[in-house]
């Protein structure tokens, strides 16, 4: 009987130690473990937003004439052809930046999420110097979620005042 008493008392003892030391340490593990699950989720959201850019990139390549990255205005004035084709560019463009928007910005992010973030805002930047997408950004912000609108219509009256970069002039 003594001896049964020794061993219950020893497991009695041995589930304190496991509440005070294992289960804190196991809430720690699944708490690091989520932790690692939302980076890896940021970092493949940023990599699928990211390749849109760069499928966007390749119809503005495949679109050379309209100069989009070269010029900020057309040498001559575009043929109604070709600004159907700049304005549904424009029209991709913006689609992007709002899902980039919508699954990245944060009021307050972590350095990571701020870091992806960046990339996004420069972008918007790059595209919100362009006199010919301000122009019409208006139009292309129609139905675009509130909080988006308000954001790149900042942006774009920033980079309406901001000295003109030379590659992006007329």
């Amino acid at each position: 009987m003594l001896l049964h008493m020794t061993t219950m008392e020893w497991l009695e003892a041995l589930s304190y130690l496991v509440t005070i030391i294992a289960l804190p340490f196991g809430i720690w593990v699944f708490m690091k473990e989520q932790q690692k699950e939302r980076l890896n989720d940021d970092e493949e959201l940023y990599l699928q937003l990211s390749d849109d850019y760069s499928k966007f990139l390749r119809l503005v390549l495949e679109n050379a004439d309209l100069r989009l990255m070269t010029q900020s205005e057309p040498a001559s004035p575009f043929n109604p052809e070709q600004v159907e084709r700049r304005d549904i560019l424009f029209e991709i463009l913006i689609s992007i930046f709002e899902r980039a928007y919508i699954l990245v910005y944060e009021e307050k992010m972590n350095r990571q999420t701020a870091r992806l973030w960046q990339t996004w805002e420069d972008y918007m930047r790059y595209w919100c110097r362009r006199r010919d997408f301000r122009s019409i950004l208006p139009s292309l912000l129609e139905g675009e979620d509130p909080d988006f609108q308000r954001h790149i219509n900042a942006i774009a009256g920033k980079e309406a005042l901001t000295p003109k970069n030379p590659s992006a002039s007329a």
